[in-house]
């Protein structure tokens, strides 16, 4: 996502034994023009090392062994966008269907915190996200999932470095995995954030589908290699990002554990403000998330 929230505060934003071979390769980035460490040829073929299915029970939240939760909205400076949300806890706005779905509802508020602007938030939503609990350095990460439509409405699956609290961002490094708002129905996008590449100047691209993208559940992916990040929609590769094609000054700060977070934000400098058309409540419904070691 497109904002900024000083250290600590996430800005938008491991695995034990089985998924060690993931994040035991993390390590500070390098300049982009550093010598890459050699690495293997790509194999494709992949094995599954960590998941959530949202298999619980309807109204179940999130399992607190895969999930955190980030909080409010005036606390974390509207999350550097101007967003109108006030994230909650509450399994109204993140809990399980039943039917093996997470659904993260964006409503009218009731009862809100505190926006950016001191005024009660409009609305509630939630973000969540594997911080300390679930992370991956290189694999393969994705998700399925369904995304609500309509104008001022802003889903996001996307990936920070797990040294946010000491390094800050941008030289945490941000990885978009998907980023849709409403007012382009037909597109979500891929991004990359670092030192010298941030906010507005993030290295991006968008995936046109040609039909409205809220229509279908549809897989967002990354593979993360070392020295290089694929973006790829329904299997097929649209984006590719390496060091040598960051901009001029930008550095490489990914070849370290990272995290995931999902999160339904409402309004915002870059999606704009929900009106009238904007269906409320707004739900993004999640099939999994998986990630995947490269063998």
């Amino acid at each position: 996502m497109k904002h900024i929230t000083p250290a600590p505060s996430p800005w938008r934003r491991v695995l034990p034994a089985i998924a060690f071979a993931l994040t035991a390769c993390g390590g500070g980035g390098g300049s982009a023009t550093a010598a890459p460490a050699p690495a293997p040829a790509p194999s494709n073929s992949w094995t599954l090392v960590w998941s959530d299915e949202f298999d619980g029970a309807a109204g179940s939240v999130p399992k607190a062994a895969n999930w955190n939760y980030d909080l409010g909205n005036a606390e974390n400076s509207g999350w550097g966008n101007h967003e109108f949300q006030y994230y909650t806890s509450s399994a109204r706005n993140a809990q399980m269907d039943g039917s093996g779905m997470l659904v993260i509802t964006a409503e009218k508020a009731s009862n809100p915190g505190p926006c950016w602007n001191a005024k009660p938030c409009d609305y509630t939503s939630a973000r969540i996200h594997t911080n300390g609990k679930v992370g991956f350095t290189y694999g393969k990460v994705e998700a399925r999932m369904k995304l609500p439509s309509g104008q001022g409405i802003w889903p996001a699956f996307w990936a920070l470095g797990t040294d946010l609290a000491t390094a800050g961002w941008p030289k945490s490094g941000e990885i978009d995995i998907m980023e849709f708002i409403g007012k382009t129905p037909n597109t979500t996008y891929g991004t990359l954030h670092g030192p010298g590449y941030s906010g507005a100047q993030g290295v991006g691209k968008p995936y046109d589908f040609g039909k409205p993208v809220a229509d279908d559940f549809h897989t967002y992916t990354i593979i993360k290699r070392p020295n290089e990040i694929l973006w790829q929609v329904d299997g097929v590769d649209y984006h590719r990002l390496t060091p040598a094609l960051l901009p001029a000054g930008g550095t490489w700060v990914f070849e370290k554990p990272f995290f995931v977070i999902l999160n339904l934000a409402v309004g915002g400098d870059w999606p704009g403000a929900p009106d009238a058309t904007t269906p409320l409540p707004a739900q993004m419904k999640v099939d999994w998330v998986r990630i995947y070691k490269e063998n």
